[in-house]
């Protein structure tokens, strides 16, 4: 187990540097000058503009403010945010608990409710319900994220006034105690989380009603029934665990989907998350902060993925011995 750990984690920190690397290069070749972009709405002199590339280092060739930035890298700094004046990281730590929260309710979202109406139409299939539930999953696959989150907004939000739109958190959070608090941000949550993990409960769906399907057609849930045992328990304990495994490759397969959508997801709600600071990022040409947050976005997704492996290998013995 720890040879597989200490393989995965080095592959993890092989991805990690690729999309270092090739986010600093494609930001850098990228048209547009960081130092103009500041000061844009502002008669400013050549020296002055000089004056601050020299002090952030941009007047340097590109491969040596690479290697500057990978030695900063290793001690842990990130580089300060042009647009914003302050530490890359401490503009990450103030964004990054609202991207963790919003995706993690968004993935719990995607497979419970995915893997819910699967185990329904894989436990019914060619009924009317089925394809119901074929019609539901498919419109919510074939939707657009951003167009989902505008229509949810329209109607529970503006319509209904049952949530509340584009802040994180009431005004008088800091006020309530800690059972409020929840409860607010829940409520607040509610509306991100569901454009997020809808379009993802989708797709599980599709995948997991055909393994659920080819579940109810093996020899031992015959054999289970005809022992008489519970139909619950026979979902449970027999169709779902030998359904586990592709469950488990799609919940690797996920992340990635998972945490791009969040960008378009915290834009249409004007959530403060690390989505949100990226495109603030990328149209000030800020560098420093859009390279941080795809450093720590590939963290992210990395870290699911051995979470992945190591969960595959205690749901099926066999792979223990790969």
């Amino acid at each position: 187990m720890a040879r597989f750990l200490a393989q995965r984690i080095a592959h993890a920190a092989v991805v990690v540097f690729v999309v270092v690397t090739l986010s600093f290069v494609l930001l850098h070749l990228a048209p547009g000058d960081p130092v103009r972009a500041q000061f844009r709405d502002r008669n400013v002199s050549p020296q002055v503009l000089e004056q601050y590339r020299r002090a952030w280092g941009l007047d340097q060739p590109l491969p040596q403010q690479y290697v500057r930035y990978l030695t900063n890298l290793a001690r842990g700094d990130l580089g300060p945010s042009f647009a914003l004046r302050r530490p890359v990281w401490q503009v990450i730590r103030e964004s990054l608990p609202n991207t963790l929260l919003l995706a993690v309710t968004a993935l719990g979202i995607s497979f419970v409710v995915g893997m819910a109406v699967g185990t329904v139409q894989g436990n019914r299939p060619g009924s009317c319900l089925d394809h119901a539930l074929t019609v539901a999953t498919l419109a919510l696959f074939a939707m657009p994220i951003f167009w989902l989150g505008l229509m949810l907004i329209l109607v529970f939000g503006q319509w209904l006034g049952w949530f509340p739109i584009a802040t994180p958190m009431s005004s008088v959070y800091t006020a309530l105690p800690l059972a409020g608090r929840v409860l607010d941000r829940l409520h607040h949550l509610a509306l991100p989380a569901l454009t997020l993990g809808l379009g993802g409960a989708a797709v599980v769906a599709r995948f997991h009603r055909a393994e659920i399907t080819e579940a109810f057609a093996e020899q031992f849930i015959r054999t289970a029934r005809a022992k008489g045992v519970e139909e619950r328990m026979v979902v449970l304990r027999h169709a779902l665990r030998n359904a586990l495994l592709p469950a488990i490759t799609m919940f690797g397969l996920s992340l990635p989907v998972l945490f791009s959508g969040s960008v378009l997801v915290e834009h249409v709600f004007a959530w403060q998350g690390m989505g949100r600071a990226a495109i603030d990022a990328v149209a000030s040409r800020d560098y420093n902060v859009v390279t941080g947050i795809a450093m720590v976005g590939a963290i992210m997704v990395v870290a699911g993925n051995v979470v992945a492996d190591l969960l595959y290998r205690w749901a099926d013995p066999r792979t223990r011995q790969i």
